[in-house]
């Protein structure tokens, strides 16, 4: 049978979470097509030939398969709504209840493909009190392009890749002293430094980072982090959930201000203390790699590259599944009248079951 995708998103950030899934549902021979709710989507789809401009003509396009790597997807749209993610659980802050905003379900996806055991777990938990999903753990399709991972090569100037994320109060990248401290240590000569930024963060802000850039600096206007991953030996970072992806290639990372000391990061609190971090980070001290692999078996434990290939498998058979088991989705009528107006397209149309096609 053949199987017509639509990989649903609203932030650039949320392309590369798509790209893998995309080359393998071509390599497949299935139709795929994009589609953004919002500009700054709209915007990282430009290029793309397969990209849908119009929700008219998503609607047109009738999907078999919706992989959403955003908090919500249209309710009257056709299609099995699959929730693929756009980040690991972080654990940036609890809200109330010392609860996770990760495993908060908003009602419009029938079936989670998990990351691994810390969030399969997070979700098992809520599906038994809202039974109309299905969960299943798969690993994350943007990771794929990480594996196989090949130890990179000591070098005299080692490579600190600097990520942040966008909430202020959370963000490094707000951090005057940090960025002082980051202009001082860039100008020693013994340490190469290429920095990312959320695409949320004001362009003033990106504009400040650039401009240290020199000879032990470089500022990257991208969303594809994967290739600097790969050229980084360690990571500085504050809350961001580039923490985790980091990880998973058993490197070090630095946090300033995590609001958790977890065990596999090197916690500090002051700029000062930033230098002797980079230095015991890159001495990749055993005690710390073995709680990072350990932290990684929980989160991710896939190192195949084949993440994508099961998200899809596991897609296409539940979509030919008997759902009866299944509760209708809740009816979230402020949730689905904000989606219409954002979207500008009012129907009463509304898919409350888990889609099936039967073979």
């Amino acid at each position: 049978m053949h199987y017509k995708f639509l990989i649903y998103i609203s932030y650039s950030y949320a392309v590369p979470i798509g790209n893998p899934l995309e080359k393998e549902i071509i390599n497949r021979g299935d139709s795929v097509m994009w589609f953004s709710d919002l500009e700054n989507g709209k915007e990282a789809l430009q290029d793309k030939s397969n990209h849908l401009r119009t929700i008219e003509a998503v609607i047109n396009y009738k999907p078999d398969i919706v992989f959403g790597a955003t908090d919500d997807v249209p309710d009257f749209i056709s299609g099995l709504k699959v929730q693929i993610f756009h980040g690991f659980f972080a654990q940036k802050r609890p809200e109330g209840n010392n609860k996770f905003a990760h495993f908060r379900i908003r009602g419009f996806f029938d079936l989670y493909c998990t990351q691994g055991p810390t969030s399969t777990v997070g979700f098992k938990a809520k599906q038994k009190k809202s039974p109309h999903f299905k969960v299943v753990e798969t690993g994350w399709s943007k990771v794929d392009p990480l594996f196989p991972i090949v130890r990179k090569e000591n070098s005299s100037k080692p490579t600190v890749i600097i990520a942040s994320t966008f909430t202020k109060r959370l963000s490094l990248a707000y951090n005057d002293d940090v960025f002082a401290e980051i202009k001082r240590l860039s100008k020693l000569d013994t340490l190469n430094f290429i920095m990312v930024l959320h695409p949320k963060l004001p362009q003033e802000l990106k504009d400040k980072w650039k401009s240290l850039t020199g000879k032990n600096f470089t500022y990257h206007n991208t969303t594809e982090l994967i290739p600097l991953f790969k050229k980084a030996d360690i990571m500085f970072a504050d809350t961001t959930s580039a923490i985790q992806e980091f990880l998973i290639q058993i490197k070090p990372v630095v946090t300033y201000n995590h609001t958790f000391d977890h065990n596999y990061l090197i916690n500090v609190k002051k700029p000062e203390d930033i230098e002797g971090a980079f230095e015991e980070a890159l001495s990749y001290p055993v005690s710390l790699t073995d709680t990072i692999e350990k932290f990684i078996n929980k989160l991710h434990p896939y190192f195949d590259g084949k993440s994508s290939n099961r998200m899809i498998e596991e897609s296409v058979s539940f979509l030919h599944e008997n759902k009866s088991q299944l509760k209708s989705k809740p009816l979230n009528l402020i949730r689905k009248f904000k989606i219409r107006k954002r979207l500008g397209y009012f129907t009463l149309k509304s898919y409350s079951k888990g889609y099936t096609i039967k073979l």
